[in-house]
């Protein structure tokens, strides 16, 4: 079987269980949902094995926390703080894995790519700052975090405007919409169309965060 067979052949069985997934989640059906979640990641972990002769430990410890994150969270009303951390822990390895790709840069582009993010999560917090309650800090960290990592992706694509880069900056992106959602949903007004939101953009994101390592691999491996 040629590498391009066993990559084709585990994207379609990362499809099929994603679509199995959000399917779960439109019919609101838990117990799909319990086999299929946990699934995500490591079918997703399946095909970035595959797809690169030497696998990068901390993209698939990212994609381990996230696996984590993903059964943690199957049980929120439990488990909540231990899926936030273990999605803080993941989000904190593809801020290290960005920060690898960037070159040197002066301190005001730096600020200059953290305003957005900054902007959005000061704007969020406003939303939901009187439900948060003991929740206060470890949302704070939470959201500082995935603001350095939209801030470190979108600083590597202002770098070097190639094709990898626009995927991790968009992985970065929708796991921001994602995990913004999910605040909204938790800490605010809950609503069945978030759920289905924060799912797809789930997956869509972590897709592409992993295509995006795939493609600077292959890159640098032709160098």
């Amino acid at each position: 079987m040629t590498q391009q067979t066993k990559i084709t052949l585990a994207s379609i069985v990362f499809l099929l269980v994603a679509i199995t997934d959000v399917y779960a989640v439109i019919t609101q059906n838990k117990t799909l949902e319990m086999v299929f979640k946990p699934l995500l990641m490591t079918t997703l972990a399946v095909v970035y094995l595959v797809s690169v002769k030497k696998p990068s430990f901390w993209l698939v410890s990212a994609l381990f926390f996230s696996f984590w994150g993903d059964v943690f969270l199957l049980d929120k009303t439990n488990f909540f703080v231990f899926g936030l951390a273990s999605f803080l822990v993941a989000h904190l390895l593809y801020i290290k894995i960005t920060i690898s790709f960037l070159y040197k840069d002066t301190a005001v582009k730096t600020v200059i790519s953290a305003i957005p993010f900054v902007l959005l999560f000061v704007g969020l917090l406003g939303v939901i700052y009187s439900n948060l309650g003991d929740m206060l800090l470890p949302v704070l960290v939470y959201g500082v975090t995935i603001s350095t990592f939209g801030t470190a992706a979108l600083l590597n694509y202002c770098q070097q405007k190639s094709t990898a880069n626009l995927w991790l900056l968009l992985g970065a992106l929708l796991f921001i919409a994602s995990d913004s959602l999910i605040a909204l949903n938790n800490f605010h007004t809950p609503k069945p169309l978030y759920d289905i939101a924060i799912i797809v953009l789930y997956i869509v994101s972590q897709y592409l965060i992993v295509r995006a390592v795939i493609a600077k691999t292959d890159s640098t491996t032709a160098n």
